[in-house]
This record gives structure tokens, C-alpha cells and sequence, in this order.
């Protein structure tokens, strides 16, 4: 159009721009409000895998000691990863991203299912579940000091308050009293909730299911050899549990859950989606009771509806 054009048909003109300004933001609210929904629901399926592991952790206890159990597990999910990045001809991550890959390697990969492997030799599933049910606000504080993020206040509020039923909870359940495997399950919230916080920034800037598969990868050189020393050493039995178990943890915990997880975290950050942890304690409670035949106090729904409560109110406050 020329400049002459222009200067004669104004009106048209006017017309034409007005539903393009109109519409536009409507377009990316709601694809805004779609990704939102579905980093929702991948967060929330990654929970739901993640409840599943200490139940089979306890499963694959019965035929593994815990360093079999822990270095094999690393094993199985370090070659799942590396298939699929084979097999996808992925090409390995830039430099500046390996530091962060070995915090999730040491974290998540590493020091979690050994510290929580050695606790539930002597704690029981639903005991860990509920201390570990601090990890979500762990990783909003890990977070925040890592990458600068600052909740609003009524998110720290609900979390804190979720957080406390946590502890009540537990208390009730343990006495008060602190054991070693307690001391096992606090180290395990502070390395994976580093582990959750650089795999989340890392999945802004490449696929979640390349942040966890990458980092296992990175493991297969210390695994490879620690599976066949601990297998060496401690006594196995390749029992219906043991290997279902095993499976589980390598396969769904490890690689599955986690690529969700980091995709849910990519698209609604990181905070709001530790506070869906907050739901994990109570999931694994129905395991516990339904696959492992653990006894539940009446505590746990009162529990369980203090949780949902925290979470509907942290999902709705603005960071």
C-alpha cells in the first residue's frame, strides 16, 4: 500500500486493527491457560509415579541389599536413558549445562534413593513418606535462592501451613523422637530438592526428558561397577517382589516420573510445582496400606485434607 493509499482510506484501516488488537491477547491467555493445565497434570503424574517408589523400594528389599538395590536401580535407568537418547540420536548438551546436570546426577539420581534405600531398611514407608513430605517446600526455598524467585506471601503461607501438618503428622506417627533413619530422610529433602531446582531450570532450556536421561547417563560409569561389586558382596534372591520392585524404581520412578515431572516444572515453575509434592505423602499412605499392608492412624485424613487445602491455595497465588 502507498503512501497515498494510506492517507485516503484511514477508516478501513482503523477497522481492520482493531479485532487484531482485540483477539490477540484472548489467543495467548488461553494458550497460556492450556499450558498451564497441562504442566499441571505432568507435575501431577509425576507425583503419582514418585509415590510408587518407596513401596517398591520396600518390594525390592526383599530380594536386594540396599546398595545392590540402589547402584542396580541407577544401572537399569542409566541404559533406558541411553537407548532412548541413542535411538533419538540426541546430541549431548552443551558445556555450560554439564554443572547442572551433575547437581541433578548427585541429587536425584544418586544421594535420594540411596539415603531414602538405607532409611527404609529400618523405617517404615509411611514414616518416610510423611518426612519427605517436606521436600515441596524445601525445593520452593532451594528455589528461591537458587534462581531468584520470590513467591508471594500467601504462597509461603499455605506452604509453611502445609508443611506443618506434615510435621504434626509425623511427630504423632514417630513419638517425637528422631532416629537415624529420620537423619537419612532430612539429607535425602535437601539433595533432591537441589537436584529438582537445577533440573528445572534446565528443562527451560531443553526437554525434561533429556535433563533426567542426560544425567543418568552420566552415572552409568560409577553404577556399571558398583552393581557388580554390591552384588558381589550382599546377599540377592530374584523373588516375584524384588525384581517388580526393582523394575519400578529403575523404570518409572527413575526415568518416567522424573521426565514428567521436569516438564510439569518447565511450564509452571518450579514453586507451584513442588507444592503438588505436598499431595505424594498421602498417595504413598494408599500404597502403603493397600500393597504393603501397613496399618493407617486416623490422623492421615485429617492430614489429607489440611494438604489439598495448601495445595488449592498455592496454586492459586501469584508469585
Amino acid at each position: 500500500m502507498t503512501a497515498q493509499d494510506s492517507a485516503t482510506r484511514p477508516t478501513a484501516i482503523a477497522v481492520n486493527t482493531r479485532p487484531l488488537t482485540s483477539t490477540g491477547p484472548a489467543t495467548s491467555t488461553g494458550t497460556g491457560r492450556d499450558s498451564t493445565r497441562t504442566g499441571i497434570l505432568l507435575a501431577a503424574a509425576g507425583v503419582t509415579a514418585f509415590s510408587l517408589t518407596f513401596p517398591a523400594t520396600a518390594w525390592g528389599l526383599d530380594g536386594f541389599g540396599p546398595w545392590s538395590l540402589v547402584s542396580v536401580r541407577m544401572a537399569l535407568a542409566g541404559l533406558i536413558a541411553g537407548g532412548c537418547l541413542l535411538v533419538l540420536r540426541i546430541k549431548p548438551p552443551a558445556r555450560e549445562h554439564w554443572f547442572s546436570l551433575a547437581v541433578v546426577a548427585a541429587g536425584v539420581v544418586i544421594g535420594f534413593p540411596l539415603l531414602t534405600t538405607l532409611a527404609l531398611q529400618t523405617s517404615t514407608t509411611s514414616h518416610a513418606a510423611v518426612v519427605v513430605g517436606l521436600l515441596p517446600l524445601t525445593t520452593a526455598a532451594m528455589s528461591a535462592l537458587r534462581t531468584g524467585a520470590r513467591p508471594s506471601r500467601t504462597f509461603w503461607t499455605a506452604a509453611c501451613l502445609g508443611a506443618a501438618a506434615v510435621i504434626a503428622f509425623t511427630v504423632q506417627q514417630s513419638g517425637g523422637a528422631l532416629t537415624t533413619a529420620d537423619l537419612y530422610l532430612f539429607g535425602a529433602l535437601l539433595v533432591c530438592a537441589a537436584g529438582y531446582t537445577e533440573g528445572g531450570r534446565l528443562a527451560k532450556v531443553m526437554p525434561g526428558w533429556q535433563v533426567i536421561g542426560w544425567a543418568l547417563v552420566a552415572c552409568l560409569p560409577l553404577a556399571l561397577p558398583a552393581s557388580a561389586v554390591a552384588l558381589s558382596y550382599e546377599p540377592w534372591e530374584l523373588t516375584a517382589k524384588a525384581v517388580t520392585g526393582l523394575l519400578w524404581v529403575a523404570a518409572g520412578s527413575q526415568f518416567v516420573g522424573l521426565v514428567v515431572w521436569y516438564r510439569g516444572m518447565a511450564a509452571i515453575g518450579i514453586p507451584k510445582a513442588s507444592q503438588l509434592q505436598l499431595a505424594q505423602p498421602l498417595l504413598t499412605l494408599v500404597w502403603s496400606v493397600s500393597l504393603l499392608g501397613e496399618s493407617m492412624t486416623a490422623a492421615a485424613p485429617l492430614t489429607a485434607v489440611a494438604v489439598l487445602i495448601c495445595i488449592a491455595v498455592t496454586q492459586r497465588a501469584r508469585g
